[in-house]
């Protein structure tokens, strides 16, 4: 049995519209977790020996490399990273170098973390993986989608992963290698495998959503707040009861739970009670995380855990509650592979964020929470997966630990500003991870190979460039009579429009045959695309325009972008441009808080490689020579169709 729940929303995440998602009731999750841990033991002879029939045949090399760890540090930036080793700030990494190697990373054309992430996991560009932003836009209504999963529901409810090709340790699976994968994007929802897998980016929250926060206030705004939903709260003798809204079993009927609230005096504290718990939360104070069951009728349960944060000053009073994480001990849908080893995570260290982008730069771009307080959540995800990652280092003697770490890119979106302050919460977080490192190299053992990279750099965004106002000031994109601004490119007259932008960095042709109102014959595309990308280079925020049909190569090269802006340092595709939105400004001021960016042309934001074994070679890495890279080193035979090449390490450390 199950249900459906829909998450309209705002833009949240880095840039997307919430999307509906199927949601299995928990109870049946459970049900399944159980019966499959008992299948998983009556039939261990039989999967043993159809393993081993599996892979006749299929030997690889012997190598000495027994486990493979690579530490994903989202953002890690090439030029900072070398400056701060070479002023020993870092010097966990500058060991790791000094014995092995280090390297700057070419990221993907756009530098974007779902299309790198995929690219580093599949060893194929775009157009065979089939993710080329965190969006992409619906052929039938032009309206954004997600472009990592598409969620459904009817007879069955269901969840489809939209990335193609083949992670590397699916392949590695078939050689007998044991893997464990941990919050690594775009692997929602999880595939099956020889191992276990936690997904990381794009799984959703609660509500659908890609993290929507809610604020209870004795002042509402008259602004609607872009991450999140506002409750107003009126206090009698100190006391308030209302409501926190939960997923939507019925379209604009959302669950949910009652809420009570007491104020102390003088504000210095509240009291909570909610889904029969009881707690005190000082002011300034952020509380542990807190489970929340939302009914939906017999053996219908979706759960949620979430964390409270209370502040009372000159704007009010307000109390924070973080976005409704899925529940890992009583998913109410699978987030991991298979379905109970979230469980059997939660168990084993306590309850942890599941949501794909769980720290909540929304909340800080709106002042809902403040600097010290988003810090403080950021490190309290990073402590639950580090502690995955160690409890996988102790358990794995052979195969594949990988584990994506998320702070790095966080701290740097949010803390990239003008002034020293920002500045040293940035340099801080470089010598956290420094020490990240440094625990996982004393858990190294002989036969071990580390590695250590992320998806791209980093630079400022201060300046953001509408590129859907851009095309309407050039006139290949037209507004309805009358129109004078348009969200979600709803008001565009598309039986006159040529091009026009989704997400942030690509431009589209409206394509006769491909798009359903498209009106640009085939014959017409170069020449349309070589008018765009000339007059698009003239302008100030743009370094170079790429041809799709340039630089990618693969069976889905026509489902994305016709062509991909490269901006320069400093710029990115505005807010506004990212989600569709046509204004008559085309360059704006970046006012928010976010002002750390990576979505600007390739060559400026490279990432890291690290590892520790040297190099046979000097050449130039990309992150896709990574897949080929592990495969290679576990004497497993590289895909013909990877677009990598295997970067040849010698044996042992020298």
């Amino acid at each position: 049995m199950s249900f459906f729940f829909t998450g309209s929303g705002p833009a949240l995440g880095y840039i997307g519209p919430g999307a509906g998602f199927a949601f299995v009731g928990s109870f049946f999750i459970l049900l399944t977790a159980l019966l499959l841990v008992a299948a998983a033991v009556l039939s261990w002879p039989f999967r043993v020996l159809l393993s081993l029939l599996l892979r006749r045949g299929r030997k690889r090399r012997k190598t000495g490399v027994h486990r493979v760890v690579i530490v994903g540090l989202d953002g890690l930036d090439a030029k900072r990273t070398e400056r701060m080793m070479e002023a020993g700030r870092l010097p966990q990494l500058r060991t790791l170098k000094e014995q092995g190697c280090f390297k700057p990373l070419l990221s993907t054309c756009p530098p974007i973390s779902p299309v790198a992430w995929s690219t580093f996991m599949t060893g194929v560009n775009p157009g065979k993986h089939n993710i080329y932003d965190f969006l992409n836009r619906s052929l039938r209504t032009y309206l954004p989608e997600l472009s990592s999963s598409r969620i459904g529901s009817g007879r069955k409810s269901y969840a489809k992963l939209l990335r193609r090709s083949r992670p590397f340790w699916q392949v590695a699976g078939e050689y007998g290698i044991f893997s464990t994968i941990l919050r690594v994007p775009i692997t929602f929802p999880p595939e099956k495998f020889n191992g276990v897998c936690l997904s990381g980016m794009c799984v959703p929250d609660l509500r659908g959503t890609q993290g929507s926060f809610t604020c209870f206030t004795d002042s509402v705004q008259d602004s609607p707040l872009e991450g999140g939903m506002q409750v107003r709260v009126d206090f009698i003798g100190g006391r308030a009861k209302t409501f926190l809204p939960g997923p939507e079993f019925q379209p604009g009927a959302p669950l949910q739970v009652p809420l009570a609230i007491e104020r102390e005096e003088d504000d210095a504290a509240v009291r909570i009670a909610v889904c029969g718990q009881k707690f005190r939360l000082l002011r300034g104070r952020t509380s542990d995380w807190v489970s929340v069951r939302f009914r939906a009728g017999l053996f219908r349960s979706a759960y949620g855990i979430c964390r409270f944060y209370f502040a009372s000053d000159e704007k009010g009073f307000r109390l924070y509650v973080s976005p409704l994480n899925i529940d890992p001990a009583r998913p109410a849908l699978p987030v991991s592979h298979p379905p109970f080893y979230s469980v059997y995570l939660a168990r084993l260290i306590g309850p942890f964020a599941t949501l794909g982008l769980a720290e909540d730069t929304w909340a800080l771009n709106e002042g809902v929470i403040g600097d010290d307080t988003f810090v403080e959540q950021v490190y309290s995800i990073h402590e639950e997966r580090k502690a995955m990652l160690m409890e996988s280092l102790k358990r794995v003697k052979k195969g594949i630990v990988a584990c994506v770490f998320d702070a790095s890119d966080r701290i740097q979106h949010m803390f990239t500003r003008d002034g020293g302050e920002g500045e040293a919460v940035v340099e801080t977080m470089y010598e956290k991870m420094d020490e990240l490192v440094g625990e996982v190299s004393a858990r190294m053992r002989d036969g071990d190979l580390l590695i250590v990279m992320s998806d791209h750099g980093f630079t400022s965004f201060r300046q953001g460039f509408n590129l859907n106002a851009w095309l309407l000031r050039e006139g290949w994109l037209h507004l309805r009579p009358g129109a004078k601004e348009d969200k979600y490119l709803q008001a565009v007259d598309w039986s006159k429009t040529q091009a026009y932008s989704f997400g942030l960095s690509g431009i589209y042709l409206n394509r006769r045959g491909r798009e359903s109102q498209g009106i640009v014959d085939d014959a017409g595309v170069r020449r349309l695309k070589e008018d765009i990308a000339a007059r698009l280079k003239l302008e100030d925020a743009v370094l170079q325009v790429y041809d799709a049909d340039a630089v990618y190569r693969g069976p889905y090269v026509k489902n994305g972008p016709d062509l991909i802006v490269g901006f320069r340092e400093g710029w990115r595709a505005s807010w506004e441009s990212a989600v569709g939105t046509v204004r008559t400004e085309v360059v704006t001021q970046n006012t928010k808080v976010w002002q750390g960016d990576h979505c600007v042309d390739q060559s400026l934001v490279p990432g890291v490689f690290f590892c520790s074994r040297r190099l046979a070679d000097d050449r130039p890495l990309s992150i896709a020579d990574v897949a080929p890279t592990v495969l290679e080193a576990l004497g497993v035979p590289v895909p013909a169709y990877m677009d990598g090449c295997a970067v040849t390490l010698k044996s042992g450390r020298q």
